[in-house]
């Protein structure tokens, strides 16, 4: 299984980014989908994602100004980003809780990262 980020890049502060994760490899189900981030000498943290029930969480930061849906049925998500400020500077990971063998439990994947930077 891999998870294939990208639409990172350089954007001034306001400006807007789309970036989008698809998920490829031998996938039976994917439970959960999301995206994480992790600004320099920071921990991670959760920026939006769907839960196993459809359900999504945003990161406080986040809300009212980031969007993330699915694409299409091809594994696919976006994270489409508005508003963007300084503090968004990171690295943007994609993450899925994927099923790959029939009644298995699945387990968490993570891609790399794609970079945001956002600056004047």
């Amino acid at each position: 299984v891999q998870l294939q980020a990208s639409g990172g890049g350089l954007v001034q502060p306001g400006g807007s980014l789309r970036l989008s994760c698809t998920a490829s490899g031998s996938i039976i189900n994917i439970r959960e989908m999301g995206w994480y981030r992790q600004a320099p000498e920071k921990q991670r943290e959760l920026v939006a994602a769907f839960d196993r029930n459809g359900r999504i969480s945003y990161a406080d930061s986040a809300w009212g100004r980031f969007t993330v849906s699915v694409v299409d049925a091809n594994n696919t998500i976006s994270l489409q980003m508005y508003m963007l400020k300084p503090e968004d500077t990171a690295d943007y990971f994609c993450t899925a809780f994927i099923q790959t063998i029939p009644l298995g439990t699945g387990r968490t994947y993570w891609g790399r990262g794609t970079q945001v930077t956002v600056s004047s």
